[in-house]
């Protein structure tokens, strides 16, 4: 009877991992998520995994050995309960694959404003200010350009702390 496991997989070799047990019929899944980083002065948008060397496989026991998938390449062992692999509830490897990247949480990146966009903060210490939406900073983070002075500064406020005009 087939079950879902949990694997500690070694460092950055998740993908060699997931190739070598596909041919030994393991069935993977990995959580991935969509991620905006800055490289090279552009914003690039990746892949990453949620839970970085971990992945789950779903085989049975009785036809694969356990010594043969964690012999496998690029694995490093089972996450164990005493001696014997933990088993993974299926509810939550299912919740986890439809909540993979969904609509819900590709809406909460959406919602920062545009780069140029006039907004006023709300709250701390530049409340009533207008300011000039930049770039993010982070998760809960913005950078906006606010005139002081006549002169531009670039400063780092809470999202939550935006209003649009």
């Amino acid at each position: 009877m087939k079950d879902w496991f949990l694997l500690y997989c070694k460092r950055s070799e998740q993908e060699r991992a997931v190739i070598n047990l596909d041919r030994q019929g393991v069935e993977c899944y990995y959580p991935q998520v969509t991620v905006e980083k800055i490289v090279r002065s552009k914003r690039v948008s990746s892949q990453e995994p949620l839970f970085p060397n971990y992945m789950f496989v779903y085989f049975d026991p009785e036809m694969i050995s356990y010594t043969t998938v964690r012999s496998t390449r690029g694995v490093a062992d089972f996450i164990r309960q005493g001696k014997t692999p933990q088993r993974v509830d299926p509810d939550l490897i299912y919740s986890l694959m439809v909540n993979e990247d969904s609509a819900e949480q590709q809406a909460k990146l959406s919602n920062l404003p545009q780069p140029g966009e006039t907004l006023k903060l709300a709250q701390g210490q530049f409340k009533g200010i207008e300011a000039i939406y930049h770039e993010p900073d982070g998760e809960k983070r913005s950078f906006m350009l606010i005139n002081l002075l006549g002169k531009q500064v670039k400063v780092s406020v809470q999202n939550e702390y935006l209003i649009k005009k």
